[in-house]
């Protein structure tokens, strides 16, 4: 029996255009102005000590403007990064420029789900911050309510093993209890390695089918 199910975002419960042309774009076109007018923020100087660490070099405003939107180009996984875009991201949300896509089928599951007492979770490469903001001013309105937790890469990396290992620590379930849903077959290997049930969401053939796990097409599709 199925007591957890823990969910990844993009290509999964919200389209891969989403992030990649909606909210990519979004902080891209802004972050550089955003340092230069807070530079003097106490949150900000923050984020930029922690890039200062990973450079090993001493950043004023326009170089560490420079820095973010290389790093959005290159896609990096960087905390002080994905701290910066939540902040923006949040502004876009409450300005109403973009609502957080999330799949009608999707949508609906979790909802039943989540009634039918099946704890949700959410794991995803994006800061828990950016995840809650997504769920939180969806299509659908607030969906915070249905999760009972979120992990990121504070965890570990989403196709490592022991990524997995602690999320089990966490919600304290037995593995076999527990169902994994994404469309990238690395990750559905790292989980099936802690004896975590699978399942790979293949949405309009975007993705590429993984061996050894189950598929579906959408949320209808998914049998617990």
């Amino acid at each position: 029996m199925i007591k957890a199910i823990i969910t990844d975002i993009e290509g999964t419960t919200t389209s891969l255009s989403f992030v990649k042309d909606v909210l990519f774009p979004y902080a891209r076109a802004r972050i550089q102005h955003y340092v230069i007018e807070h530079w003097q923020d106490a949150a900000l100087q923050e984020q930029i000590a922690a890039m200062e660490i990973i450079t090993g070099d001493k950043l004023d405003a326009q170089r560490a403007g420079q820095l973010l939107v290389q790093w959005i180009d290159e896609d990096k996984k960087i905390a002080p990064l994905k701290a910066l875009q939540g902040i923006i991201w949040e502004a876009g949300y409450r300005d109403g420029d973009y609502k957080g896509h999330v799949y009608d089928d999707a949508h609906e599951y979790l909802r039943r789900w989540h009634d039918q007492g099946i704890k949700l979770y959410i794991y995803s490469s994006g800061s828990v911050y950016a995840q809650k903001l997504l769920f939180g001013f969806s299509d659908f309105g607030d969906l915070t309510p249905l999760f009972s937790g979120y992990f990121d890469t504070a965890v570990g990396a989403k196709i490592e093993q022991n990524s997995y290992a602690n999320i089990l620590k966490t919600i304290d379930l037995p593995a076999d209890q527990v169902l994994f849903l994404s469309d990238i077959g690395a990750e559905l290997d790292a989980a099936a390695a802690n004896g975590i049930q699978t399942c790979q969401l293949i949405r309009d053939g975007q993705a590429t089918p993984a061996p050894g796990h189950r598929h579906a097409p959408n949320f209808h599709g998914i049998i617990l």
